[in-house]
């Protein structure tokens, strides 16, 4: 890239892209390729904001930057795994690779794409990093590669008509069908998955699962990541994490909730809690009220209170300022001041659009509102603003 497109890219990184495809840049500019490194850092910015700050990187087309990790995930990732010799199976764009292999003393980037293979070149020699990468399949590279100490895979989620896949062996490379392999060369599997995918299913087709390392960034659940151990045949870890977050992890195992005991609410206290998304993909629900000092209003409804502050609650937490039950007389009772408020539903026989409609109240973010139900089946709406403590994230309706 010469200077002059590097140049005709500073000035116009906030640029919106299809109007400035539009206008004459100066002689000398890759126009075509000046508008996918904008319109790339753009999407990067907050997904990968080191390498979207670093001039000299280069990107590729939209999709692959939509798949990628962020590195808020790709360095807890990077946590979990250490040795001499790694393998990215499935490098792309090689977020996840660069990161992991900062632990390791060799790494190879595997990718079937010759032109990510050409970007992940030069990107790596920029980013100063011992990579090593093979233009070519996983299946064809695990034919030929010597054993590695840990192997990282993230199957191709989108078939060949774009659509995207939520089951294993859907994906690309199927990995059910080449575990067996995949443990024979490396000593530790991590398989990065869809967080759509059923987390029962995942486990019924893969084999020697140590853990599964559930991942949510500010309040939304982005992945699941399985870590497969050769020979393992113990009880499976799940780890909880919602990271750019104060949320402490989770752990636990599917027997500690199995045998839990569950604690329910007679009625609404003075906090309310609403487990963050990488515990309720994780089916941790009972546990809850054995792990902190709270009660689960209903078996099904998901959400928590307490008459003390539990600060360390693995998720949102909000002081109520009143409830009322859900009849015609709630708006006057609870809601007479309130035009505007962020609402969500939690085991309740209204949507958040009929609820909304109903009551007559807008979108906002200064009251938040959950329409759930009690254990004794009477349904209810709650009235609550965010703890001081709690972080500023968006309310997930």
């Amino acid at each position: 890239m010469n200077e002059i497109t590097k140049q005709f890219i500073r000035e116009n990184l906030n640029a919106d892209v299809p109007t400035l495809a539009l206008k004459k840049a100066p002689v000398g500019t890759d126009v075509s390729l000046a508008l996918r490194q904008i319109e790339a850092r753009q999407l990067l910015r907050k997904k990968v904001p080191s390498w979207s700050d670093n001039e000299d990187l280069l990107f590729p087309a939209h999709l692959s930057i939509e798949q990628c990790s962020s590195e808020a995930s790709a360095q807890y990732k990077a946590t979990l795994l250490q040795g001499q010799t790694f393998a990215d199976l499935t490098g792309g764009l090689g977020i996840d690779t660069y990161f992991i292999s900062r632990h390791f003393g060799q790494a190879d980037y595997v990718e079937r794409q010759a032109e990510l293979c050409n970007l992940a070149k030069h990107n790596f020699e920029v980013l100063e990093v011992n990579v090593e990468v093979w233009n070519e399949t996983a299946e064809e590279y695990l034919n030929h590669c010597d054993p590695k100490d840990c192997i990282f895979i993230d199957p191709a989620r989108r078939d060949m008509h774009g659509r995207k896949t939520v089951s294993i062996s859907d994906c690309t490379p199927d990995v059910t069908a080449i575990q067996d392999l995949l443990l024979q060369k490396a000593e530790k599997v991590m398989v990065k998955l869809s967080p759509m995918l059923d987390v029962s299913k995942a486990l019924e087709d893969l084999h020697h699962v140590r853990e599964v390392h559930v991942v949510a960034v500010a309040n939304e659940c982005k992945e699941l990541n399985i870590l497969m151990e050769r020979g393992y045949q113990g009880e499976i870890r799940f780890v909880c994490v919602n990271l750019l977050t104060t949320q402490p992890e989770l752990h636990f195992t599917q027997e500690e909730e199995r045998i839990s005991p569950i604690r329910l609410a007679d009625g609404v206290m003075q906090y309310l809690y609403e487990p963050n998304p990488a515990v309720m993909k994780a089916g941790c629900y009972k546990l809850l009220t054995q792990r902190f000092d709270v009660l689960k209003l209903h078996k099904n409804s998901n959400l928590y209170t307490s008459e003390r502050l539990v600060s360390d609650f693995p998720g949102r937490i909000f002081e109520v300022e009143g409830w009322a039950p859900y009849n015609k007389k709630v708006k006057q009772v609870l809601l007479h001041d309130v035009e505007k408020a962020s609402i969500a539903v939690r085991n309740f026989p209204l949507s958040v659009a009929e609820l909304r409609k109903t009551l007559k109240i807008g979108d906002g973010d200064e009251t938040y509102l959950f329409a759930t139900t009690l254990k004794g089946e009477q349904k209810l709406v709650i009235r609550t603003k965010k703890t001081a403590s709690d972080e500023a994230v968006s309310f997930g309706c």
